[in-house]
């Protein structure tokens, strides 16, 4: 069995807040790999104090577009997070999941949806 790797968000991003997401691929960047070596994850929020869907959709939400949704649950795991996060971290998962399915069509409607 592989190792079980914990990683701590506070670390990566250098403080307790995780609103951008640059820092949110800063942490993508560092757990991805792991995930592809077979690791499980345990990717921790202690001390982080204030969160949004943008560094979510970026630190998590894109491991749906490189891991099956069997891959993640098996190997992928968060600790440390409040019912609020929580909450917002499984939209963030179920918006992926939906996007991920047909990223072409989303991304055509929302070239539509602009103008572009």
């Amino acid at each position: 069995m592989k190792d079980i790797v914990r990683v701590s968000v506070y670390d990566i991003v250098g403080g307790s807040i995780c609103v951008s997401a640059e820092d949110g691929q800063k942490v993508y960047a560092k757990i991805a790999p792991l995930l592809k070596a077979g690791n499980k994850v345990v990717l921790s929020f202690a001390k982080v104090e204030t969160l949004i869907s943008a560094f979510l959709n970026s630190a998590v939400g894109q491991l749906y577009g490189e891991f099956s949704e069997d891959q993640i649950r098996e190997l992928f795991s968060v600790d440390d997070m409040n019912q609020e996060d929580l909450a917002l971290l499984r939209r963030v998962v179920n918006n992926a999941k939906v996007y991920f399915k047909n990223p072409k069509e989303f991304d055509k409607a929302w070239k539509e949806e602009v103008g572009e």
